[in-house]
């Protein structure tokens, strides 16, 4: 999803009033009969009260309401309503203007296309393509891949060679099976068979926006079939380019975490250290909100050089396992003795929940525990 932001506003606040009023301005240039006061009326009755998503199903329930009853006729009302922009305009640069419609307000339509567009799937993957230049589409093209699956895929293949990024952004984010925010996409968490042909043609793409999409996708597929992003690595790391083996690392992140031997292997960081750790936090009380530094000592006893990723774990004692935090990839030459320093953030966030209590600091080098120590959060 787009990056646009106004410091710290809530996304909310984009789906506005404002941004209502200036859809059915457009609406209504395109389309005469477009009811533009009743649309207003409709769409912003309630809409403040309601968090970002139901802000955008909300105004497309709406639009379903007011817009063409025959989708083809309402698909040509839309793209009528569009920006012109060049094929890689940055997303986050768009905005509506006298000239058409981009930037938040695409959102609603994109969902309108989602629901209203099922019965005729080849004329909705047309207008979604359209639309994904201006916001992305990557949330609307799912059902697609549920309910059309064979002609959706066949759709992404054809797009592969699509002069715009956005486009062939869609076809890899689109069908990620765990896209954040998005309808999971069960049959291919099952089997991710049928998107690797997709991301074989562009893990080698011009655009690092489309690459980038392509190692989340893999990462996706890693919860779930961690062997085949293992044999992906096999296949495709070796000789592989400076931007293939950034992707392949991007991708590879959550495997590198968990310590899977293959993947670490494939990018000769599996050996044991040879060496001492040691692991100091401070201050040994934290507070809710504050922050423990974390100081890791290597001291090698190797006769070469040695290549390390250090990862560190931080759980409460008494709960489930910790989550695995990304730390530092070292070359620590023979002999040599390096200090490691990461302040680590106490602060709540709606992705994770802190307990009070005692918690155990585990560092990891190449997937294997070497050294622990503990703090209470109070």
């Amino acid at each position: 999803m787009p990056s646009n932001t106004r410091a710290i506003e809530p996304f909310k606040n984009r789906i506005d009033p404002a941004l209502v009023r200036t859809l059915a301005t457009h609406l209504h240039s395109a389309w005469r009969a477009f009811p533009r006061e009743r649309f207003v009326r409709e769409a912003c009755a309630g809409l403040e009260a309601l968090e970002l998503k139901p802000r955008v199903r909300h105004i497309a329930a709406v639009l379903g309401e007011v817009m063409p009853a025959k989708f083809p006729a309402a698909a040509d009302v839309i793209e009528a309503t569009l920006r012109p922009i060049g094929p890689d305009a940055p997303l986050s640069d768009l905005v509506a203007g006298d000239e058409g419609l981009a930037g938040w307000g695409i959102w609603p339509l994109t969902e309108f296309v989602a629901h209203r567009g099922l019965p005729h799937p080849a004329r909705a993957l047309g207008c979604l393509r359209e639309l994904t230049q201006r916001w992305t589409a990557e949330y609307a093209v799912r059902p697609f891949l549920v309910e059309h699956e064979a002609l959706a895929l066949a759709t992404l293949h054809e797009w592969l060679g699509d002069p715009s990024h956005h486009v062939r952004r869609l076809v890899s984010e689109g069908s990620r099976p765990r896209l954040p925010w998005g309808m999971q996409l069960q049959r291919f968490i099952a089997d991710p068979s049928p998107t690797l042909p997709l991301l074989r043609a562009l893990q080698d793409d011009r655009s690092e926006y489309v690459r980038r999409s392509v190692a989340n996708h893999l990462n996706d597929i890693a919860k779930d079939h961690p062997q085949v992003v293992a044999e992906w690595l096999a296949e495709h790391l070796p000789g592989a380019g400076k931007e293939r083996s950034a992707l392949l690392r991007h991708a590879s992140r959550t495997l590198v975490k968990r310590g899977d031997r293959a993947v670490l292997a494939a990018f000769g960081v599996d050996r044991a250290f040879a060496g001492e750790v040691g692991l100091v936090v401070t201050p040994a009380r934290a507070k809710v909100g504050g922050a423990v530094e974390l100081v890791v000592s290597l001291r090698s006893s190797g006769k070469r050089a040695q290549r390390l990723v250090v990862d560190y774990t931080v759980q409460h004692v008494e709960r489930a396992a910790g989550k695995v935090w990304k730390g530092w990839t070292v070359e620590l030459a023979a002999g040599e003795v390096r200090e490691l320093r990461k302040r680590h953030s106490l602060r709540p966030v709606t992705t994770r929940r802190l307990y009070v209590g005692r918690h155990r600091v585990e560092v990891r080098i190449n997937g294997r525990a070497v050294a622990a120590a503990e703090f209470v959060l109070v």
